[in-house]
């Protein structure tokens, strides 16, 4: 049995990080049986970040890795029909959705506007984290933002390279159906795990206005959630 380590729910999504929630759509979506486990503190996962897999003992991490990784081991099919053309168009959006990370992460952990909502929510859901130890993980996020270089922008440039991500995504997601057709492939599971993360949760940032001023977006977010939710 293959378990998914990633972490807690928040919102009504089965992971708030938009990298686990796109694994676990995945594997949802694949009808690959699993057990999720949620957890708080990465340090033993690989390389220290979530999500992870253990499956038949082998520990696997990376959203690209544990999804190429199922494909390989349980035969999968859901991406059998793609054309080169179509698979290069997902190496580009995946690509795409990991500055995307960053811009949203940001809104919730930098964003002074948006901070408090976003950790009062939190810790609502979750008691077990207090405000010392969010705080802590605040400073923590701080610190990578500023190496990877979304801490040194301001909020309006931050949140102007991740509307210009959601711009390109709505031109690619249809008003019905999935990316690549009738039925969903790994790319629609990688979409909604990010914008998922940003259309459920309750908090007013310019990425969730983009978001619900795009139908097709909201449609799309909307069918694979009731996918792979049973909502």
């Amino acid at each position: 049995m293959l378990t998914l380590y990633s972490y807690p729910e928040l919102f009504g999504v089965a992971d708030n990080n938009g990298y686990g929630l796109k694994v676990y759509a995945f594997l949802k979506l694949a009808g690959i049986p699993f057990v999720h486990e949620h957890v708080f503190d990465a340090s033993a996962a690989p390389r220290g970040q979530l999500p992870y897999v253990v499956d038949d003992g082998e520990t696997i991490g990376d959203s690209e890795t544990i999804i190429a990784h199922a494909i390989r081991k349980y035969h999968l099919v859901i991406d059998a029909a793609l054309s080169p053309a179509q698979r290069r168009t997902h190496l580009l959006v995946t690509r795409m959705l990991d500055d995307l990370y960053w811009v949203m992460s940001y809104s919730r952990w930098k964003d002074e506007r948006y901070y408090p909502a976003f950790r009062d929510g939190f810790i609502a859901q979750h008691p077990q984290i207090d405000a010392a130890g969010f705080e802590k993980a605040r400073a923590y996020n701080s610190q990578r933002y500023h190496y990877q270089g979304i801490g040194r922008y301001t909020p309006e440039q931050a949140y102007a390279r991740g509307l210009t991500d959601l711009q390109v995504l709505a031109g690619i997601v249809p008003a019905s159906g999935f990316v690549d057709g009738e039925r969903p492939t790994s790319c629609d599971a990688g979409i909604y795990g990010f914008i998922a993360n940003i259309y459920y949760f309750p908090i007013p940032t310019p990425l969730k206005a983009f978001v619900e001023a795009h139908a097709n977006l909201v449609a799309h977010c909307e069918r694979v959630h009731a996918m792979v939710s049973g909502k």
